[in-house]
């Protein structure tokens, strides 16, 4: 055993990394980019990216249904050309149809040429996805060798669909999210979700009309891009908000310096897994303001680590965020302890659970192709 174990350490993994790449945004980019860029200093494991969302005829993918045509022939091809020349095959994944169009062809393509799959799935909407599209989600799921999510939430929704999966947390660099003292704290408050509507960014506006009654001149800085840009856009000036800065989609590298503005986060998603952003915040010394979406309350513990409220209720967060305003006890409290939150999501605490999980699979494939040489 310790030969074969010699052999398989003799030369580095190679693993292809499939996942959403910019220009698209979201928590998957910055991961997947997070990891590639962490891996590519590490001297046992060989890590490639495969977007799932490949540049190919760049003027075609402008029409709406053709890009999505194109972008899929593309993404196969590549699949079957690149995945023979890996051991391993690790899976971004969100719910619905992207599934359908990203992981479901990856892990078909992989097991056609006898290799390990991880389905590294990100999406805080697992469970209705499952219920919903159990026919074909539950099977595909039971195809992939190992399933990974960033939360116990996620093993948890896994479990309770008689799926077994493990938790590996999402990576924040802490040396690029610096932390700054906040004291006192300024009514100034940042939002960084998509605008989509399971993040209900519409909370938030309304919860910041109800903290300017208090403080005028608080400000907010809106971060996120999406279907609803127009509606929020409108519902700010419904509600006659001042001090409201939309930025849009910001990227990945310029966020430190957006946290650094502001000095509260908020967030009131009603459908949620692990927001990156949260941790973000953790590391950038913002208190966090939420909705106990999903699996919030599974990284931020109530009273400690931050303010949890119930989920679409406005007037609820913004008498939490006024709390945190009012009390600088508490806020100083909660910055502390979120900060020692942190080491959870460094690359040192990650690293080794990534290496361990890729390095089991590649064992188990070993010794299979060994056993079935003996057989002949």
């Amino acid at each position: 055993m310790r030969d074969k174990r010699q052999k398989i350490d003799k030369y580095p993994l190679n693993i292809l990394m499939i996942a959403p790449m910019q220009p698209m945004i979201g928590g998957q980019v910055v991961q997947a980019e997070q990891l590639l860029d962490k891996f590519q200093k590490e001297q046992s494991v060989q890590v490639d990216l495969q977007p799932i969302n490949p540049p190919f005829f760049v003027h075609l993918q402008k029409i709406k249904y053709v890009r999505t045509i194109l972008t899929s022939i593309k993404y196969i091809f590549d699949l079957i050309v690149k995945i023979p020349y890996y051991d391993v095959v690790h899976i971004f994944s969100a719910s619905y149809y992207s599934f359908l169009l990203a992981p479901t062809p990856a892990v078909l393509v992989a097991r056609l040429f006898g290799k390990k799959t991880i389905l590294n799935y990100h999406s805080g909407e697992a469970a209705d996805h499952l219920k919903t599209w159990k026919r074909s989600a539950i099977p595909t799921v039971r195809l992939f060798d190992a399933v990974v999510t960033p939360s116990g939430y996620l093993v948890d929704v896994f479990a309770s669909f008689g799926l077994e999966s493990q938790a590996i947390f999402n990576i924040v660099d802490v040396e690029h999210f610096r932390f700054r003292k906040r004291k006192p704290l300024r009514p100034v408050f940042l939002s960084n979700r998509n605008f989509e509507a399971h993040y209900n960014v519409s909370c938030t506006l309304q919860a910041f009309a109800q903290i300017q009654k208090t403080f005028p001149e608080a400000r907010i800085i809106v971060v996120g891009d999406g279907i609803e840009k127009t509606r929020l856009h409108q519902l700010a000036k419904e509600l006659n908000l001042k001090n409201v800065e939309f930025l849009g989609a910001v990227l990945p590298e310029k966020m430190p310096e957006i946290y650094n503005r502001a000095d509260i986060y908020l967030n009131s998603s009603y459908i949620d897994n692990m927001p990156i952003s949260v941790i973000e915040a953790f590391s950038c010394g913002l208190p966090v303001v939420s909705t106990n979406a999903g699996g919030i309350p599974y990284i931020v513990e109530n009273e400690k680590t931050g303010l949890l409220v119930e989920r679409n209720d406005p007037e609820a967060l913004a008498r939490a965020a006024l709390r945190i305003l009012e009390s600088d006890e508490t806020a100083q409290k909660i910055i502390n302890e979120a900060r020692r939150e942190c080491v959870k999501y460094t690359w040192e605490n990650v690293r080794g659970e990534w290496l361990k999980l890729y390095q089991e699979l590649v064992a188990e494939n070993f010794h299979g192709r060994h056993a079935a040489q003996i057989k002949k």
